[in-house]
């Protein structure tokens, strides 16, 4: 019986569990002087893409799962970063929205992406480009099945 099939460095899921934890890890200095969590900081940048979003739509375009998305904007509603309230043109939905302190936090937060992308040392912006298409497809297959 040949089982190479299970060895950690044929693993391609393996690889990118580390790398995910390597770059998490990355953003932890940044983020620590904005007094925010890897997930909170995902919720910041959709809202201020899209400031007044349905929780709907923030899920959506965070892909955080609902459990954990209600923790993050408790906690982040407590810091005073957003609020959620009732939509009044439809009752039945929530929205987010940003507090004057997290709409200020974007000025402080704007060099975090080239800040991360620094450590990219071995990786040329066209290997970058190339790495961000194949996550998007490896993205779109298990979403999609």
């Amino acid at each position: 019986m040949n089982n190479s099939q299970l060895k950690l460095d044929n693993q391609i899921c393996h690889r990118l569990y580390r790398a995910s934890n390597s770059v998490v890890r990355a953003y932890r200095d940044a983020l620590n002087q904005l007094d925010l969590t890897y997930p909170q900081y995902v919720v910041m940048m959709a809202l201020w893409e899209e400031n007044r979003i349905s929780i709907a739509g923030l899920l959506n375009k965070t892909k955080i799962d609902g459990g954990a998305m209600t923790q993050i904007l408790k906690k982040m509603s407590e810091k005073q970063l957003l609020s959620v309230g009732v939509d009044k043109k439809d009752k039945r939905k929530r929205l987010v929205k940003l507090e004057s302190h997290g709409a200020q936090l974007q000025q402080q937060a704007v060099h975090i992406p080239e800040q991360i992308r620094c450590r990219f040392q071995s990786i040329n912006t066209q290997e970058a480009d190339q790495l961000i298409q194949l996550l998007d497809k490896l993205n779109f297959d298990f979403e999609n099945t």
